[in-house]
């Protein structure tokens, strides 16, 4: 699902002594952080409290309280702690998980710094999970840091709901794989990776997986109008609005008067679904006559999955879950060359290098003996050849969106709520439950974002510069004009934090040249910090741009950025002029409001200016790309009207929380601001009033006159205790 566009969307140290280190049983060396009254992974005492909802209360809107106490009781492990790997490791602890241990066993390189936000140049040569420890703790104090530095075993996953590999061989996963998934209870298993602009995602979570909620949506209800004594019933409601109930859906019955025998709680089956109306299977012949009332509510059901373990899938990989549907055979490609790519680092212990031919040909070549009759029409060389040659670098953008993906499977693995990554189809099998099975890949790639030029194989070269991973796949051409791009950003929040940490590794505004400039006039709460990661308890109160820029400079000190706190509207074109529009590159909107967007939007195209939106709500986000000459702008399309609410439904059925304030909104309005109103008219020039009445002459003129006469006469407080009494019965 879509949402609508319009969607609104200093440093803290670890204390040294709360740091130990442990032995496992394996014997291999791990260190924890421990922060008080927090379990730690191996299931000790466990004194968390319930949920703060001041910490977590957009993403209990979201999840629900039971769906975020499952996941406050999941232990993760993230394996691989480059960029991706960070990455998810960041998402989970903001979103709370009971405990996440990080394993590496590598340690920390200057390709890292282009997709890492953790490692700084200090940590060159550091372990790349014992590095991460401290700042990761950070970001949430009740989350259990832990790490592991030698080499896992099968042994060392069974603590674990959940892991999550992101630098690992087949061989070795598909080993990891088959444990987790004979595992009892089974242990949902995650394997993602990003290689340049490509990247991939396979999730197993067991032969048979819950999900108690595919969607995350409240259940769908109507309003009944009639109920007939048939065999199926045709059951109608009121036409105020068209139903969403489609053939399949059960649906429990309440508040039916004459046909109580419907009242029982009892699910019964959706068929013929219309507009305005469907059947059920249920024969009411003998059942009373139906009078009024009624409400039908949606039953959401529970589905059973069921995945296949890795080794299974590379074989038979079935459907791939589309992410372009105008790359349709490129899912089938893609899968070929992470296998292909896989057999290269086997066979020559080294990733291919970049812009070099030979190992272009290697790869092309792994890719043919891999070919089977039927399987694919044709390889496009061009694309192994870019695969291959940004085959060693993790770029930021590709982790950043992997990151996002992969943490909210474990979210889902962990709590059981909303769909994960399954193309599914249903089975021939009956019953409560639904068992769906089908492909488990899910593929992406960017080739969209090279340069149109034909890149130079000199280009892309190393420079023994934290951007040289950046370099391998883009060239240092394309890396020297995002170091002096003019940037402005605006908004600092969700959205804004993330940016900025992306701007930053990608070195842009890090040049001479180059600057960034962001704006936002609100101040950092305590639900910001669950989400908006660059932000501490410490800073609560302080200005939210000056601690996300100073943030991002901590990133990369070579960051050239300025904050400031002005709202961007028509009351500061004296800060945002016509000089500081000309000079800028390109415009970053992080804003929460549409009046905002419009604004910036006008400007951006007065001025010709790319401009990138984006918003989120909940689980669903949007974006969109405005370039000058070539796309639309924001402003030029507008989301449908949100659905109003008759006032009949209103008065007369309000079933649901929307229909309720809106009554009492009225009943506020009619009782404290018209009423009183009327009655004040009156009694400024009572002869005028009434003559405007009888001139009136209709229903509405004898209502004013009516409520006069109540507030004036038979209501009317002559004191304060009266008005205590009236306000009191009311």
């Amino acid at each position: 699902m879509i949402p609508e566009k319009r969607l609104a969307g200093g440093e803290e140290v670890v204390d040294e002594s709360l740091i130990k280190r442990t032995k496992s049983d394996t014997g291999s060396s791990s260190t924890v952080a421990t922060m008080g009254g927090v379990n730690n992974p191996n299931g000790t005492t466990n004194e968390k409290s319930d949920i703060d909802e001041d910490l977590h209360s957009r993403q209990l809107a979201v999840y629900g309280r039971e769906t975020m106490r499952r996941l406050f009781a999941s232990n993760v492990l993230v394996s691989g702690m480059q960029g991706l790997g960070a990455e998810i490791a960041k998402n989970l602890i903001l979103a709370g998980v009971k405990s996440v241990t990080l394993h590496d066993e590598g340690t920390i390189e200057l390709w890292d710094l282009s997709s890492n936000f953790i490692f700084t140049e200090d940590d060159m040569g550091k372990n790349r999970a014992l590095a991460s420890l401290n700042k990761m703790q950070e970001l949430n104090s009740s989350v259990v840091i832990s790490t592991l530095t030698t080499e896992l075993t099968t042994e060392d996953l069974s603590e674990f709901q959940a892991v999550v590999f992101t630098d690992i061989s087949l061989e070795k996963a598909i080993e990891f794989d088959n444990f987790c998934h004979r595992h009892e209870p089974p242990i949902a298993f995650i394997k993602s990776e990003v290689r340049g602009l490509f990247g991939s995602v396979f999730c197993d979570f067991g032969p048979k997986f819950t999900v108690s909620d595919l969607d995350g949506e409240d259940p769908h209800t109507g309003i009944i109008a009639s109920i007939s004594n048939d065999n199926p019933p045709l059951v109608t409601f009121i036409d105020d609005e068209r139903l969403e109930f489609q053939d399949g859906d059960l649906v429990t019955f309440s508040e039916v008067q004459g046909m109580s025998e419907l009242n029982d709680g009892k699910p019964r089956k959706v068929i013929n679904a219309k507009p305005y109306s469907f059947s059920i299977e249920e024969d009411t012949t003998s059942y009373g006559e139906y009078k009024r009332g009624g409400i039908v509510t949606e039953l959401k059901q529970p589905k059973v999955l069921q995945f296949k373990p890795l080794e299974e899938a590379l074989k038979d990989p079935g459907e791939f879950l589309l992410s372009d549907f105008s790359k349709f055979d490129r899912p089938l490609l893609l899968h070929l060359l992470f296998q292909a790519l896989d057999k290269f680092v086997s066979e020559l212990r080294r990733y291919p290098v970049a812009g070099s031919e030979t190992d272009a040909q290697k790869l092309i070549s792994l890719v043919f003996s891999m070919l089977k009759d039927g399987n694919i029409d044709r390889v496009d060389e061009k694309i192994v050849r870019n695969f291959a040659f940004g085959a060693r670098a993790v770029l930021n953008p590709m982790a950043a969106m992997f990151g996002g993906i992969v943490g909210q499977e474990v979210v889902k693995a962990c709590s059981g709520k909303f769909h994960p990554l399954l193309q599914s189809v249903q089975s021939n099998l009956t019953g409560p439950f639904y068992f769906l099975f089908g492909g488990q890949f899910f593929y992406f790639d960017s080739l969209e974002s090279l340069p149109v030029e034909p890149l130079d194989p000199d280009d892309l070269k190393p420079l023994n510069s934290r951007y040289d991973a950046q370099i391998s796949v883009f060239g240092a051409k394309l890396q020297k004009q995002l170091e002096e791009a003019k940037v402005f950003v605006v908004g600092s929040g969700a959205l804004g934090c993330e940016f900025l940490k992306n701007l930053a590794l990608m070195g842009v505004s890090c040049g001479n040249g180059g600057k960034l400039t962001i704006t936002d006039d609100d101040v950092i709460e305590k639900s910001n910090l669950s989400r908006q990661f660059l932000f501490r308890d410490c800073n609560i109160g302080q200005a939210k741009s000056t601690v996300a820029a100073t943030a991002a400079t901590l990133i990369n000190p070579n960051f050239h950025i300025e904050a400031l706190q002005n709202r961007a509207s028509p009351d500061t074109e004296n800060v945002f002029d016509d000089t500081f529009w000309e000079d800028l590159s390109v415009v970053i909107n992080a804003l929460d409001n549409v009046n905002a967007r419009l604004y910036i939007d006008q400007r951006c195209l007065y001025f010709q200016k790319p401009l990138l939106e984006s918003g989120t709500l909940g689980a669903l986000c949007n974006t969109q790309m405005v370039i000058p000459h070539l796309t639309e702008n924001y402003g030029a399309s507008q989301d449908p009207q949100e659905k109003g609410t008759p006032m009949c439904t209103v008065h007369s059925f309000p079933h649901n929380i929307d229909h309720c304030l809106t009554w009492a909104r009225s009943e506020f309005e009619e009782l404290l601001e018209k009423t009183p109103a009327e009655a004040n008219a009156y009694l400024l020039n009572p002869s005028e009033y009434i003559s405007g009445m009888e001139k009136a002459g209709d229903a509405q003129a004898r209502d004013k006159l009516e409520r006069v006469l109540e507030c004036l006469e038979t209501e009317r407080c002559e004191s304060f205790i009266d008005c205590i009494t009236w306000a009191r019965l009311k």
